[in-house]
């Protein structure tokens, strides 16, 4: 697993989402990439997550951002939970779980005693040079937009 840092370029990726259309990284210069990692659709601090950034998706907008939420989930999962929930941003099935070790958010977790493999929460923003600018490891799912504005200084 290979971490990345602050000031690193972010590895390109070209990648379905949930309508068919394929999102390549490097096509979305010009634009910060909220490039967000979660574990599972459907679940309390996913459902949180995505809807929160979903709330606060205008504000995020008018400062330049654009949101892509990448799972292991299939694509079909993806338009069910972005429908249910009235997402407005992109989803994108890592099933293979290329993009996530091209991250380093695909590792060794722990829960209730128990160590298994799975998407290690996180959020990697992206300049509009396709450099990292900030990394959250400690994301607050009911907060997160917030987080990130504050990253910026944006209220």
């Amino acid at each position: 697993m290979s971490v990345l840092n602050i000031g690193d370029i972010a590895p390109d990726f070209v990648i379905k989402e949930e309508n068919g259309a394929t999102i390549k990284l490097s096509d979305l210069k010009n634009n910060k990439i909220i490039l967000y990692f979660y574990p599972k659709d459907n679940t309390p601090g996913c459902t949180a997550e995505a809807c929160n950034l979903r709330d606060n998706f205008d504000v995020l907008s008018e400062n330049g951002f654009k949101i892509i939420g990448v799972s292991p989930d299939s694509l079909t999962s993806h338009d069910k939970f972005r429908t249910k929930h009235n997402l407005n941003f992109d989803l994108v099935s890592d099933g293979d779980k290329e993009i996530m070790n091209a991250y380093g958010v695909w590792g060794l977790k722990k829960m209730y005693g128990k160590e298994y493999e799975g998407v290690i929460r996180t959020t990697y923003i992206i300049n509009e040079s396709g450099k990292i600018d900030n990394v959250i490891t400690k994301v607050k799912t009911k907060d997160h937009a917030k987080q990130i504005l504050d990253l910026y200084g944006i209220e």
